[in-house]
């Protein structure tokens, strides 16, 4: 089975999940990505919120740490970026964009803006300087996944117009810029992913260098490797399953890390 339908099904299942949890239909996920109760329960947390708001306050639940820091755990030892490419809401609207992009050959090989891959660090980091500065959890102030996830379970009309905007900016602006130039939580994540188990290995003796794995793939950097080396695919990867979906030489599959890595 293709891994791209098996993870488009995991995004979709995941939000239904919340929305029956939060219409006290099925007791498995209630809440939102921010902050949620698995299992009528087990109290989860997003690790970057928490840290914003610990910057911002020096005060957090005990509650609060513990969720975050299961989460923390859970992403870092899955799948570097995980998060991004399985979970998040926004990856639906910024892979439309992209498809949307290519269908009908906009502003091929151009872009209105460039901005560097390390954008999104920067922004990170700003983000939590802020949020100390301030007192208050800077990124989450104006958090566009937040927007769009809590937008899709709670049926809040703003989401239509940031879910525009994101769409717009991916489609005519910057190809994949908002996940691959601008969104902090990526860093974050793909951070928290270096020590990841599970990555995307290349094995060089069965690639012919046709390069049609750079061509779907979201990341294009974390794939300087093919054709030269045998190595594990770098942090920044999504763990999408583009690159193995479409390899028709069995060059690129998920695998246990070992001390290969780029």
């Amino acid at each position: 089975m293709k891994i791209n339908i098996v993870r488009r099904f995991i995004q979709i299942l995941i939000l239904i999940l919340f929305i029956l949890g939060n219409l006290k239909i099925l007791n498995i996920l209630e809440g939102n990505l921010s902050s949620s109760i698995l299992f009528g329960g087990l109290g989860l947390s997003d690790p970057y919120a928490v840290l914003q708001i610990y910057l911002a306050t020096f005060s957090v639940s005990a509650t609060a740490i513990s969720g975050a820091l299961l989460v923390l755990f859970f992403y870092s030892i899955i799948a570097s970026r995980a998060f991004c490419s399985w979970v998040c809401p926004v990856n639906l609207i910024t892979d439309f964009a992209y498809f949307f992009r290519k269908k009908f050959n906009y502003a091929k090989d151009t872009r209105v803006i460039r901005l560097p891959k390390n954008f999104r660090y920067y922004f990170l980091g700003l983000s939590l300087i802020l949020s100390f500065v301030l007192s208050t959890p800077a990124f989450e102030q104006i958090s566009f996944v937040g927007v769009i996830q809590r937008g899709i379970i709670f049926g809040n009309v703003m989401a239509i117009g940031v879910a525009f905007f994101i769409f717009a900016f991916d489609a005519f602006i910057l190809e994949r810029g908002i996940c691959s130039n601008i969104c902090p939580l990526g860093a974050f994540y793909s951070l928290a992913g270096k020590f990841a188990f599970v990555r995307v290995e290349h094995t060089v003796e069965n690639c012919t260098r046709c390069m049609d794995c750079k061509k779907v793939c979201p990341e294009k950097q974390v794939l300087n490797i093919v054709g030269k080396k045998n190595a594990f695919i770098k942090s920044e990867c999504i763990s999408c399953g583009r690159c193995i979906d479409i390899c028709k030489h069995d060059a690129l599959n998920f695998s246990i890390r070992h001390n290969k890595e780029n």
